[in-house]
């Protein structure tokens, strides 16, 4: 019953917001469905804008170009990006600014069409490259850095990884105890450690407070390895 009201009120805006402008308060507009805190509406037809509701002021908002609204957004002031957000019935405008480097003024890009470590951000229409954590690439599909063994042919993961797995390993060796994924330490780095998938390299991270045991070939509490906490 609480959601009917929320959107019955919500929709009885529409008539107003044609000559309203964004962030705007709505005057003679229904009442914010919460009085208190901070909540945001969807549009009922536009996935562009949405309805923001501070200690009971109303407003209208809109989203920057390359971005829209699904109530989960954290890009910038409530809104994501665009790939990421289930428009449903609502409708979707995008038009590209392409800013140089940007084809919308908020998005995710790739810094080349080559296997990269690094990828554009751009804000506002000003790009920034961003690299993504070590040992992992950034792929234009899922706008996200994922391991280079994901996107083979593109990616070597030797070349990236810097290291290449053995096809053999003594069987009374540390790392065939972890097979089929055997494991080796990075050779001055107590932090990270490379384990092998299908003959790949991954370089993982140990974790807060962790540091990896060349001996044991496990992550380990940095007071237990105090040669590598100096």
């Amino acid at each position: 019953m609480i959601e009917h009201r929320k959107s019955m009120t919500l929709l009885a805006l529409a008539a107003l917001l044609a000559s309203v402008e964004a962030g705007t308060p709505l005057l003679g507009a229904p009442p914010c469905p919460d009085g208190f805190g901070v909540h945001t509406y969807p549009h009922p037809q536009e996935c562009n804008s949405f309805f923001l509701c501070e200690n009971g002021t109303l407003t209208l908002e809109y989203c920057e170009n390359g971005l829209l609204y699904d109530g989960r957004g954290s890009v910038h002031n409530h809104c994501n990006y665009y790939w990421a957000v289930n428009c449903e019935d609502r409708k979707a405008e995008l038009i590209p600014i392409s800013h140089p480097g940007c084809e919308f003024a908020f998005g995710l890009y790739p810094s080349s069409d080559e296997c990269s470590t690094h990828y554009i951000k751009c804000t506002f229409g000003y790009p920034a490259e961003e690299q993504c954590d070590a040992g992992l690439v950034y792929d234009e599909k899922s706008h996200t850095c994922v391991w280079p063994d994901q996107l083979i042919p593109l990616c070597n993961p030797e070349e990236v990884v810097g290291f290449k797995c053995p096809k053999k390993i003594p069987k009374n060796s540390p790392a065939a105890k972890f097979w089929p994924y055997p494991r080796f330490p990075v050779p001055g780095d107590c932090g990270r450690l490379i384990t092998c998938v299908n003959g790949q390299p991954r370089l993982l991270t140990c974790g807060d407070h962790k540091l990896f045991d060349s001996v044991t070939l496990t992550c380990l509490d940095s007071k237990e390895l105090p040669h590598c906490a100096k």
